[in-house]
């Protein structure tokens, strides 16, 4: 990590949650509280003000839930990272903020250090689950029904579908290099252009849309 602090948005329609949060978050090194937003429609406002590095989010709020305000946000500034901190643990919950865009899902009670650590690491650029929901999300993938994957993602070249493949099992870029004998910075390139064409922010949506197409 750089000199500079992660800056912190806090986004709770609990108050108190958010003064526990921020006191929390003061105590630790390298991060900032900037601001806080008590439901969904400011966070998006704030967020694109303030352009923090992270958003500490709730899914269920008023005016605007955090799956739809997750998604504005990375929409409008695809660089800020979204953590969800949230007491839904559903399937459903963890899968459309993941689609939505969010690097991190916790679940309220998560310890301190945990909560800095996934702050910490969104902010270097990883994707972080908590250890329940790492555990869903690896059952999900395995229970996942296989379809054709020739139907699945027509716009991708044979290329990009190869390294989607390959991202898919979880290969990072150099390993995929190594793999099909490319330069580091063409399978970046390919990579770009695939989050492009399945319309997802990042590498973490994109293993997912292609597990569930049955890649990987």
């Amino acid at each position: 990590m750089s000199g500079e602090p992660l800056r912190v948005l806090l986004v709770d329609d609990h108050e108190e949650f958010r003064a526990g949060l921020a006191a929390l978050l003061a105590a630790a090194d390298g991060c900032e509280v900037v601001g806080s937003a008590a439901d969904g429609r400011t966070a998006v406002v704030m967020a694109l003000d303030l352009q923090p590095d992270v958003v500490l989010m709730d899914l269920h709020m008023p005016q605007l839930n955090g799956i739809e305000a997750t998604s504005r946000i990375v929409q409008s500034s695809p660089h800020i990272s979204v953590v969800v901190l949230t007491m839904m643990e559903d399937d459903d919950s963890v899968f459309a903020a993941v689609r939505a865009g969010a690097r991190g899902y916790l679940l309220k009670g998560a310890r301190r250090q945990e909560i800095v650590r996934a702050i910490e690491s969104v902010g270097a650029g990883e994707v972080i689950f908590g250890p329940g929901i790492a555990d869903r999300v690896m059952t999900y993938f395995s229970n996942v029904r296989q379809r054709p994957t020739a139907e699945a993602f027509p716009d991708l070249t044979e290329r990009e579908r190869e390294v989607l493949e390959l991202i898919a099992q979880g290969r990072e870029n150099a390993e995929i290099a190594r793999e099909l004998g490319l330069r580091v910075k063409t399978v970046r390139n390919h990579a770009s252009n695939i989050f492009a064409k399945l319309q997802v922010a990042h590498r973490a949506q994109a293993i997912v849309r292609a597990r569930e197409a049955g890649l990987g």
